[in-house]
This record gives C-alpha cells, structure tokens and sequence, in this order.
C-alpha cells in the first residue's frame, strides 16, 4: 500500500451549532448520509450535546476525507455520497457511496479515519492508501 493523501480537519462545535440553528436543523439532513442520519437522531434524542458532537465528527471527517483524497468539495465527492459510521467494537470507518465510490475503486484508494470530540472541538485525520504507486488524481 501507497500513501495516497492525508487530510486533517479541525472545527469548533459552537460553529456547527450556529448553523443548525441558522437552518433550523436542517444542516444535518444536507450533510450526512442515511445511515449517518439515523445515528445523529438516536444520540440527539438522548443528548443535544451529544448530537451536535456526533454532527461535527461526521462534518470534520467529510472535510479531512475531501483533502486526502485531493478533490476539496467536488464532484464526485459530496457530502452525502461519504459516511463515517462505526465498527461494533466502536473503531470509525469510511463508507462511500455512489459515483464516489466507483471514482475510489478506479483509483483502488480506500481510507483509514480516526475521529475525536470533546466539548468545544471536533478533529479528525484520514489517510487515503492506494495499492497503486502511479495512481492519478
């Protein structure tokens, strides 16, 4: 396995909070992806805070994904088309979808991502690998 790219995202929480509530909530229906969305309204339904920290990961873990794989926000990675869900045993792991997808099998990228929070911060860093040594952006 190659490196393919890194990418690393911090963001306050209070700024994702401010959003919610300038959308009225509907920022989390824009950014995360079904099986994320499920996740965010079961932890929202225990905890505000909770929600909102869940919402954040997710949000930072989308823009570390973007910056590692080399795209920024563009076509085809979008925010719905890539979720970070997690393994019974609680470890974080990519989940792509659609047209992102296929753009990652051309390229045989798959990703590594490590999520954290705490009351005022989310952060996360993914490492985008190829079996490739010359794939292209």
């Amino acid at each position: 396995m190659a490196i393919y790219g890194i990418g690393t995202d911090l963001i306050q929480v209070s700024r994702v909070a401010a959003v919610m509530a300038r959308t009225n909530g509907r920022f989390a229906e824009k950014v995360l992806g079904p099986d994320e969305l499920r996740v965010y309204h079961a932890r929202k339904a225990r905890s505000e805070a909770r929600g909102l920290a869940f919402l954040a990961t997710r949000f930072s873990a989308k823009e570390a994904f973007s910056k590692a794989i080399g795209l920024g926000m563009h076509w085809p990675m979008t925010w719905r088309a890539l979720q970070t869900l997690n393994e019974p045993s609680g470890k974080p792991f990519i989940k792509a979808s659609g047209e992102l997808a296929a753009w990652l099998a051309e390229r045989g990228i798959t990703a590594q991502v490590t999520i954290s929070d705490e009351r005022d911060y989310a952060v996360s860093f993914v490492v985008a690998e190829t079996n490739s040594t010359s794939a292209q952006q």
